[in-house]
């Protein structure tokens, strides 16, 4: 009996116990990211095609290998863009799912919220990277240290459209905002722009987060029209600027309508089209969006080749019980492109940490990246006193249906 054991039983149960110790090694080098961000509500497109973009990146690096061997894991949970959600679940990442680090958080108002957390669990070395917000709480003492952020601030987008604007005489220059931290932010980058013409906003209007498309802003519209603005600028999510932009043409105020990247490109034009199909009208006239990324339609760049390639390959979607039911995924964004490089530069960062990466490891690393090139012409650097990756704002108006590159202003010119 002993012998029959032997024979047949032992390389049963040595495969088994291989088995079980391989897999607890698979599970135990794997590198668990952290994400809270809007997969739900008025906002949803911007967290699940900031998620999208990041993982057709990361599936492809898991698929080669991963980084240093490791899986690359996205925890995420749904904060629908408020902020106690926010809060709630950067607890959860840190205390019971013992992320390595926190990544994609959408919006200022979420992010401000969490900024406390990161100082409170400072000993435990957590870093939030490459919010979606342009906005500077994070950006400044005492919370930089622990952020690191990829894209311009809004303070440097407002400042160019600013700039361009009184460039082409338009200088009685309103501003149509969130009424929230978000808002404030770039309520303060453009009250300060105007300052250095001499300059101030000549109207100002908000609304609260949380509003629909469906909801009506002409009392907004109202207000900002009476101040004779000859431009105004909206710091938004996509569905209040876009019902502001529908009901501005709606009471016939063809000025220029200008917003910051964190709205959401395609998914404010997608309403604005929908809307004009079904009214016989153009919505998209004179609109004007800044970007911080390249556009997605630039062949030239490596980095939108291999965007392009790896969205169509693998098409990524968000898990069904943290995102909303009937939302049409965006073939291709200004939004998933951002998510698809924070990815190639988290994944750099991660191949940097080496094959046993640490926590504490984590600023230095990051620091001592210096002109990184991920294919878009605009080399990726920090430092001690560099927590922001890139300063490039691009800017982009709509023609036959879609978002292109704006390179002359002067048809707006007074």
């Amino acid at each position: 009996m002993r012998r029959y054991f032997k024979r047949y039983f032992r390389p049963f149960w040595l495969c088994s116990l291989l088995c079980i110790l391989l897999s607890g090694w698979v599970y135990a080098r794997d590198l668990v990211i952290g994400v809270s961000a809007a997969f739900k509500g008025p906002s949803k497109g911007l967290g699940i095609e900031l998620y999208r973009g990041s993982m057709a990146y990361i599936e492809h690096i898991n698929r080669s290998g991963g980084a240093n061997g490791r899986r690359i894991v996205i925890k995420a949970y749904d904060d629908e863009y408020n902020p106690v959600p926010a809060v709630e679940n950067t607890i959860k990442l840190v205390k019971e799912d013992n992320v390595f680090l926190l990544f994609d958080y959408v919006g200022t108002p979420t992010v401000t919220r969490v900024l406390p957390l990161l100082k409170i669990y400072s000993d435990r070395s957590i870093y939030l990277f490459f919010p979606f917000t342009g906005a500077q709480p994070h950006r400044q003492a005492p919370y930089d240290e622990f952020v690191f952020n990829l894209r311009a601030s809004y303070r440097q987008e407002t400042g160019g459209l600013v700039d361009n604007f009184v460039r082409i005489n338009r200088k009685r220059i309103a501003i149509f905002y969130q009424a929230d931290a978000y808002g404030r932010s770039g309520w303060d980058g453009v009250k300060r722009a105007l300052s250095r013409y001499g300059l101030k906003i000549v109207g100002e209007a908000t609304y609260r987060r949380g509003t629909k498309y469906t909801d009506s802003l002409k009392q907004q519209v109202d207000i900002l029209k009476k101040t004779d603005a000859d431009a105004v600028i909206c710091i938004g999510a996509y569905a209040a600027c876009a019902a502001f932009i529908r009901d501005a043409r709606d009471s016939n105020w063809q000025v220029p309508i200008a917003n910051v990247s964190f709205v959401g490109s395609e998914s404010m034009l997608g309403l604005l089209l929908e809307t004009g199909s079904k009214a016989g009208r153009d919505y998209t006239a004179d609109l004007i969006n800044s970007q911080v990324v390249p556009s997605y339609e630039d062949m030239t760049l490596p980095a939108v080749r291999e965007y392009r390639e790896l969205m169509d390959k693998y098409n990524p979607i968000p898990p069904t019980e943290i995102m909303e039911e009937g939302y049409k995924p965006l073939k291709y964004s200004f939004v998933s492109f951002e998510g698809f490089l924070n990815a190639k530069v988290l994944v750099e960062i991660l191949r940097r940490m080496g094959s046993e990466p640490e926590r504490a490891d984590i600023k230095q690393v990051v620091e001592g990246i210096k002109n990184l090139d991920i294919g878009i012409n605009a080399p990726v650097s920090f430092g001690q006193q560099k927590h922001q990756g890139l300063d490039n704002v691009y800017y982009t108006t709509v023609e036959g249906g879609r978002f292109i590159p704006l390179n002359d202003w002067k048809r707006w010119a007074k």
